[in-house]
This record gives C-alpha cells, structure tokens and sequence, in this order.
C-alpha cells in the first residue's frame, strides 16, 4: 500500500469521513482532512533514494463542536503514533480554527505531523 492509502485507512479508524486536502461541499460533520505540506528527500551520497520517505502532513478535523474535534484530533495522534506502517513525530500541539457557516458553524482542530512510511 502507499502511504496515503494507510494514512485513509488509519484515519478512518477514528473518523468515517477522511478525504484528501478539502472535503466536498456537503460532508456530513465530523469529517477529516490530509495535506502533504513538504517533508524531507531522503537520497544517499550516491544518489539512490532511500527506502523510506518523509512527508509532512498537517491533518485537519472539522465538526459541530469544538470538543469533539479535538478530542478527535487527539485520538488520530495517538494512532498514528502506535501504527506499525508509520513512524510518527507532532510538530506542535493541535490548533484551533472555525468557520462560520449559514447551514451549521464548523470547528476545526488542525495539527502537523512529520511522518516516515515505506517508499
């Protein structure tokens, strides 16, 4: 598998709805998002890649209550850090964000991680 299908499917483990970068208009909340937002190259001295590779990821969560996002975020920290496809470090702890919306508010809790998976 690649790195983004077992970052979904972990995801998915805490929160049914995961989609890359934006969700669609219309996601029933709460619903989470994926970035690639850099990483690290790794390649040898002699120019062959590594077997790993280095991605940031900064992993959004929206819903309906500002709690419950974060204790989602909180719960997909935590499983990224005990998955055996990653190695996984936080680069902060998670920030908050909302969006108001005419249909319903969304709170949103963000966090980046740097993650190492199988090239």
């Amino acid at each position: 598998m690649s790195m983004e299908a077992d970052l979904t499917a972990l995801l998915q483990t805490v929160c049914t709805r995961v989609h890359p970068d934006v969700a669609p208009p219309g996601t029933v909340l709460p619903y989470a998002t994926y970035q690639h937002i850099g990483g690290v190259s790794l390649v040898f001295l002699d120019n062959t890649p590594g077997d790993k590779r280095n991605s940031l990821v900064q992993i959004n969560v929206w819903s309906a209550r500002r709690l419950e996002s974060l204790a989602l975020i909180r719960q997909i920290e935590d499983a990224l850090r005990t998955s055996p496809a990653f190695t996984v470090r936080s680069l902060g702890e998670p920030l908050g964000q909302f969006e108001p919306d005419p249909q319903q508010n969304r709170y949103g809790t963000l966090q980046r991680f740097s993650v190492w998976a199988a090239r």
